[in-house]
């Protein structure tokens, strides 16, 4: 397509279409939860500032930009790989399983992918794995925002229904709050059962 060569940066090779789709996951590291995927096909035709990996931005501008890719986008979607998912498959697999889901979720469907990490997740569209992609391409920053607001919005939920254990602080990642809280009141159903710290709880009931 006549014009588009200028819009992506040069790591995207053989590809010159709109329908190119950024993929990104949150949530690998927490001991609780879902680990949650997303992917945007951004619009050339309306550009969004201030994309980038979605760690570097505060809640508010996380917030803020996820309005926007929602309005803005091409297509976008958000999956999520359960906590079950992840103790069954390992967190390796239930990663790229939630990829999938969010890629097959898109319309109009995705003719190229931008994967952030070193590994494609075993999807039938070709595309490139992009270490940092996050900070590399709008389209993985835009996915990695989705992925990130969704997944946050889960913890909060989280700590409505369980206060002592802290989820709107440290969002499910195994900080001393949440070892603690863990010690102190035991697994949930939601915490992964395959996490050591988990697994050693679990073994002292």
């Amino acid at each position: 397509m006549a014009g588009k060569s200028t819009d992506y940066p040069p790591l995207v090779v053989g590809y010159r279409g709109d329908l190119l789709a950024g993929v990104d996951e949150v949530g690998r590291g927490p001991l609780i939860g879902s680990v949650v995927a997303s992917a945007v096909i951004l619009d050339p035709s309306r550009p969004i500032e201030g994309l980038t990996d979605s760690k570097k931005l505060t809640a508010k501008k996380r917030e803020a930009l996820d309005v926007q890719i929602r309005e803005r986008a091409l297509a976008f979607a958000v999956a999520e790989a359960s906590a079950a998912e992840v103790d069954q498959l390992n967190i390796y697999h239930a990663t790229h399983l939630a990829m999938r889901r969010a890629i097959d979720a898109l319309a109009p469907a995705a003719e190229y992918l931008l994967i952030d990490g070193n590994r494609l997740p075993g999807h039938e569209l070709p595309g490139q794995a992009v270490v940092k992609g996050d900070a590399r391409h709008p389209a993985i920053a835009a996915a990695s925002i989705l992925a990130k607001v969704a997944r946050d919005a889960q913890m909060a939920e989280l700590d409505l229904r369980y206060p002592d254990y802290g989820f709107a602080r440290h969002k499910g990642y195994p900080t001393k709050e949440h070892l603690a809280a863990l010690s102190a009141y035991g697994p949930l159903v939601e915490h992964r059962r395959s996490f050591a710290p988990v697994q050693r709880q679990l073994a002292l009931l």
